[in-house]
Parts: C-alpha cells; sequence; structure tokens
C-alpha cells in the first residue's frame, strides 16, 4: 500500500500513525498538493490527501474511510476503538472532537496563508475561531473525566489534531488553556509510532 501526503497534514499524519499501530506496512509518498499539484492530480483528480492506493491499485481518500478500509486488513490487530457499548460512543465523540479541530485550525491556516490579508473576512474568521475553541473546550472536559486507552482512533486523533493546532496557529490556541489536552498530547508524542512518524 501507498500512503500520498505530508505529514503535516494531521490527516495524513493520522493514518500513518494509525497503520503503524495496526502493523500494517507501506510506503509513504510525501507529496504536497500545493507543490506537488499536477504529480496529485495524476494519482487522485481530486488532488485530496490522505490518499491511500491500495495493493489492488483503488485509490482510496478521506482518513476516516482510509481507516475504516485498514481496520478490516487488521482483525488480529490492537484493535483502535472499542467494539460497542459506552466506551465505543465515547470514543467516536472524541474523535469527531479531534476531526472538528482539526478542521477548522486548518480553516484559519488557508485563510491566513492562502488569502490576501485585504480580502480576510473578519466575522467569518472570528467564527472558526469560536468552533476551534469550542472543539478544544469540549475535548478539555472530556480527557478531564476520562482519557482514551491506548492508542486508539481517538487518542491519535487528538494528539495529532493538537499538535498541528499548536505549531500552526500558537496564537490562537495557548497550551495553558486546555491543559488536559496537552499534557495528553505530550505523553502520546513520545510513544515509539509518533516519534516515527514525525510532524512535517
Amino acid at each position: 500500500m501507498i500512503l500520498i501526503g505530508m505529514l503535516d497534514s494531521p490527516y495524513v499524519r493520522r493514518v500513518a500513525i494509525c497503520m503503524r499501530v495496526l502493523g500494517l506496512a507501506f510506503e509513504h509518498r510525501p507529496l504536497s498538493v500545493f507543490a506537488d499539484f499536477d504529480t496529485v492530480r495524476h494519482i487522485n483528480p481530486v488532488v485530496k490527501v490522505p490518499t491511500l492506493i491500495t495493493t489492488d491499485s483503488q485509490v482510496l481518500m478521506d482518513s476516516t474511510l482510509i481507516l475504516s478500509y485498514l481496520e478490516e486488513l487488521a482483525p488480529d490487530a490492537q484493535a483502535l476503538a472499542p467494539a460497542s457499548g459506552p466506551a465505543r460512543l465515547r470514543a467516536l465523540c472524541q474523535t469527531g472532537l479531534a476531526l472538528a479541530a482539526c478542521e477548522k485550525a486548518v480553516q484559519l491556516v488557508y485563510e491566513r496563508r492562502l488569502r490576501p490579508e485585504e480580502k480576510q473576512h473578519q466575522p467569518w474568521v472570528d467564527r472558526v475561531v469560536i468552533q476551534l475553541h469550542g472543539a478544544w473546550q469540549s475535548l478539555e472536559e472530556s480527557l478531564r473525566q476520562g482519557q482514551p486507552g491506548g492508542l486508539t482512533i481517538a487518542g491519535i486523533s487528538i494528539a495529532v489534531a493538537w499538535s498541528f493546532t499548536r505549531m500552526m496557529i500558537p496564537d490562537v490556541i495557548t497550551a495553558d488553556r486546555y491543559p488536559n489536552v496537552d499534557r495528553f498530547t505530550q505523553l502520546a508524542e513520545q510513544q515509539p509510532v509518533f516519534l516515527a512518524t514525525p510532524q512535517g
């Protein structure tokens, strides 16, 4: 299998770390949707990462769909999420919040880096910032009640999203405001699978 995308994308890094946890061998091609637009377009016409090229040459995109497929390939490996019950629902809620935080952080990064300052729409920026803080505040409270056990999709998603947010927009989200999230992420980033998959 081949994973396409740069590890500075939280979505690509999320998939790469989960593949390591599942023990699935893959080739990583660190292509950028900006610098390598035409190359990525020949692989995936949508020019979206992560893109996974499966062993039978199917092209699969979207990190959640990719992970759903990968879990089927490693049924005997460490489960990335509880199978059922309240624990599974909690993991799904935490994963959803982490992905929402990713989405809002990416929107802010694109707004700042790709749109000329005179064309940035402040009411939209303010709205996205509110949503971003809403996601992290909800995760802060959730982690205070109980943290994901082991290297789960929820835990990996939270840590990857927080590291991306802190790297890209440290002036918007500060560690002291969300200490539980920050502490959880610092511990996760010391795990071998995280160290083997460094943020771009």
